[in-house]
């Protein structure tokens, strides 16, 4: 398998919105925060700090470890180059 590249940021915040959409979000943000960990020895080489902020039924019934297992899933070949670390905050949507 060949891992994904990307040609910038917004290739990169394209290619992970696509792959969220597998969890068939009600509500989906992706929030670059690579800014905040300028230095940090994980941004060498332009990888990326995101934080995702998700609510899909697929969660319903589910644990944290759960939800973000599921997250990781759609994107566990952009790890950890291109996406550094990933700040999730998922959950399920109103009734």
């Amino acid at each position: 398998m060949t891992r994904p590249t990307p040609d910038g940021v917004d290739d990169l915040r394209a290619l992970l919105l696509e792959r969220l959409t597998a969890l068939e979000p009600a509500h989906l943000d992706l929030i670059d925060e690579s800014h905040l960990h300028a230095g940090h020895a994980g941004a060498q080489g332009g990888a990326r700090h995101f934080r995702v902020r998700i609510l899909s039924k697929q969660f319903q019934g589910l644990g944290t470890l759960a939800r973000h297992r599921l997250v990781y899933d759609c994107v566990r070949d952009l790890m950890p180059h291109p996406i550094h670390a990933l700040a999730i905050e998922a959950g399920t949507p109103p009734i």
